[in-house]
């Protein structure tokens, strides 16, 4: 995706030239200005719909030349509400911009077994091209086993062993990356975020978001360090990085103290009553960049599980968009 050509002040006169933009704050930090610039807020829902604009697009052009609608099954296990809200909310957002929905529910009591002989069927189904098991799943089911009978060509959700050894070794064209981890790397991406010997604070380790991004930002050649519930003195590591993520989960968390003058920050956590991992009120201060929440990261997690489904509808029908 291209860099955004420009982006509301909130977020700044143009991130075209992301250097530009932090030469601009340190010069008025240093001159002690009395009003101290505030972070470019990172418009995820903006760069979401510019995503999702072009999958419609490429969506129409396979369905032109296949006569095949690209289809999503989500896989539901009990009724747990936000699982329900949170695969209703992606079958919608796919049937907006012209994929086919698939539903797939099972009741809480289902085996381990019985969840993996489904996912199988859809493995096989050649009219379902991407496959989504919603988690966490109920406590009794063997979560990774689940995980494992989704096909690489079909992991869209990018949770299978074979996409993250794939993300880690920085592979193309084998799996798929972690949404949400991808969804913050094209927004880093979109705001011209150098990463490049930067140094990214990575704060959660949890195996579909805190380790992929740790490595998708190490295949970008970042210097990375991963902190977790074990790691000492954490806010001195942080206050080291030059890109923090923050993926907690736990409610602002990361205090405006802890970052480093005009670091770039995304909030990858989402917490009761809107808010993220992030002390967002005195980290804006201090960042050069940060993404808000509800607005960031989550628009960018959608979008990424969206593109990736055309993808593999494109890779799967052999057609070259």
């Amino acid at each position: 995706m291209k860099g955004l050509a420009a982006i509301s002040r909130d977020s700044s006169p143009s991130v075209s030239d992301g250097t530009s933009l932090l030469t601009e704050r340190t010069v008025l930090r240093t001159l002690g200005s009395d009003m101290p610039p505030r972070a470019i807020v990172m418009d995820g829902s903006n760069v979401a719909r510019q995503l999702l604009d072009q999958c419609a697009e490429r969506v129409t052009e396979i369905i032109a030349r296949t006569k095949v609608q690209p289809c999503l099954a989500t896989v539901l296990v009990g009724d747990d509400p936000a699982s329900v809200t949170y695969t209703r909310m992606k079958r919608n957002r796919c049937e907006a911009i012209g994929l086919r929905s698939v539903k797939v529910e099972l009741p809480a009591t289902a085996t381990t077994g019985q969840v993996t002989a489904r996912i199988a069927a859809l493995a096989a189904d050649s009219t379902v091209h991407g496959i989504l098991l919603q988690h966490p799943v109920p406590g009794h089911i063997d979560e990774r086993a689940a995980f494992e009978a989704i096909p690489a060509s079909k992991d869209v959700d990018g949770v299978t062993l074979t996409s993250f050894a794939a993300t880690s070794f920085g592979l193309a064209h084998v799996g798929y990356g972690s949404c949400t981890p991808a969804g913050i790397m094209r927004l880093l991406t979109a705001y011209n975020v150098e990463i490049a010997g930067k140094h990214a604070v990575v704060i959660g380790r949890s195996p579909i978001l805190g380790r992929p991004l740790a490595m998708m930002l190490l295949v970008k050649d970042a210097t990375v360090t991963i902190c977790h519930s074990k790691t000492r003195y954490l806010a001195e590591v942080v206050m080291q990085a030059d890109i923090v993520i923050a993926a907690v989960g736990k409610a602002r968390f990361v205090q405006g103290s802890w970052i480093k003058a005009d670091s770039v920050v995304v909030d990858a956590g989402y917490n009761p009553g809107n808010v993220g991992d992030v002390d967002y009120d005195s980290a804006v201060e201090r960042a050069s960049m940060i993404t808000p929440v509800p607005g960031g990261v989550g628009p960018m997690t959608i979008a990424v599980l969206i593109d990736h489904t055309v993808t593999a509808a494109a890779t799967q029908m052999r057609v070259t968009l």
